[in-house]
């Protein structure tokens, strides 16, 4: 079969609201993989609100014109001549964090998600809004059995994401964990917090979010802003709304720990020391992820069944994806289906 020359891929050609015309769908050349690279023929890809900030312009531009989407499911098409352990047809995974340099400080202490030259996936490359998507082998994920393309593509960002949102708010062993904001993110990071014994409280202001938080199985489901019936643990932030710091720092218990999962974030309002932070309560915020996060979480997502509400879109309706995503009027995740 002859080689594809190009592809049918989603450019952010004017970063702006998405209500207007941000992206344009077009005819481009197949991405180009190098030597350690894979070439991914794309199954589905989950629609993140990090692409809708790229989109709209909240994330500076890394890359004019950038494909936007990384949270790919796919199977391996072509292997770079120095690759190894992988072949054509291997189903893997292709998430936010694409590249690390290996070698400064935060690398060599674990830290590779600090790293101050590390390279994203659908931001300073092209992602997943497409038919192929070129990735280092070193970072194509290993993806766990018993899913559907459709079910796991969110795993690989909201999944990662959420879960690393979790360990930094350092939930005690059956402790309350407040989850504000209600998407793709936090349905699959409550659904672990309850798996491990915690109490999960969910505070958003989408009906459909708050129906799909009941059926998972959260001790209370209120508004966005509504106190929860009892002091909390530990908090995620997973909303990019600024202001509900103020409310999830004061539902916080003593010693508590607030966890903002969001790469964007609304301004915050001033903060009264007594009332937000006194009594040792923190906030802690997350920075992507890290190689060993993604292993963890897909590994516990093999094992533990993650019901993973999604919402199907033809890839030439991604337009229409991040509309929907920004009105609120998507419940769990959306994914794109070439």
């Amino acid at each position: 079969m002859d080689e594809p020359r190009s592809m049918r891929a989603w450019r952010v050609t004017e970063p702006g609201p998405v209500a207007g015309h941000p992206m344009s769908f077009e005819s481009v050349p197949l991405p180009e993989a190098g030597a350690n690279d894979l070439l991914v023929r794309v199954l589905a890809c989950g629609v993140c609100r990090t692409d809708l900030h790229v989109a709209e312009g909240d994330l500076p531009v890394h890359r004019a014109g950038v494909v936007p989407g990384h949270e790919v499911v796919g199977v391996v098409h072509r292997v770079g001549e120095a690759v190894e352990g992988f072949a054509p047809g291997d189903r893997v995974g292709v998430a936010w964090l694409r590249s690390t340099c290996g070698r400064c400080r935060y690398c060599r202490r674990g830290d590779e998600n600090l790293c101050p030259n590390s390279r994203y996936t659908g931001w300073d490359d092209d992602g997943g809004y497409a038919e192929f998507v070129a990735v280092p082998a070193a970072f194509a994920l290993p993806l766990p059995g018993g899913y559907d393309d459709v079910e796991l593509a969110p795993l690989l960002c909201a999944g990662i994401i959420g879960y690393r949102a979790l360990k930094r708010a350092s939930v005690p062993d059956g402790g309350r964990l407040g989850i504000y904001g209600f998407g793709g993110s936090a349905h699959i990071a409550a659904q672990v917090a309850m798996a491990r014994g915690a109490e999960v409280h969910v505070m958003t202001r989408s009906e459909d979010a708050r129906t799909l938080a009941r059926e998972l199985g959260a001790a209370s489901v209120q508004g966005a802003a509504d106190a929860p019936p009892a002091p909390l643990d530990a908090a995620i932030l997973f909303a990019p709304v600024g202001d509900l710091v103020l409310p999830a720092l004061e539902a916080l218990d003593r010693g508590g720990v607030l966890s903002i999962a969001g790469i964007h974030l609304t301004d915050i309002p001033q903060l009264n020391y007594r009332r937000h932070l006194f009594q040792e309560r923190e906030i802690r915020s997350v920075t992507a992820n890290t190689r060993e996060d993604s292993r963890e979480f897909l590994g516990f997502a093999g094992k533990h069944r993650i019901r993973v509400a999604t919402m199907r879109y033809g890839l030439p309706d991604a337009d229409r994806a991040l509309k929907d995503l920004a009105g609120d009027r998507v419940r769990g995740a959306a994914v794109l289906v070439p």
